[in-house]
């Protein structure tokens, strides 16, 4: 297991961490997501993450991946 914190942009509500949440999780190998909504980071633990994967699905929320913390 790996944990990887990134930095997105645009989230500013329960709405969003939930989207953000909700996509990233669905990427394989994913085990949890946190999203911290003040600093505007995810924290993604899995096996084997990707981070062109986590891109997509953060796009797919309608929110900007800025990159790993």
């Amino acid at each position: 297991m790996e944990t990887v914190t990134y930095q997105v942009n645009g989230m500013t509500c329960g709405h969003c961490e939930k989207a953000v949440t909700e996509e990233v999780g669905a990427i394989d190998g994913v085990g949890e997501v946190k999203v911290d909504l003040t600093s505007g980071h995810v924290t993604v633990t899995g096996e084997a993450l990707d981070d062109a994967a986590v891109r997509a699905a953060v796009d797919e929320a309608g929110y900007e991946l800025a990159g790993r913390v």
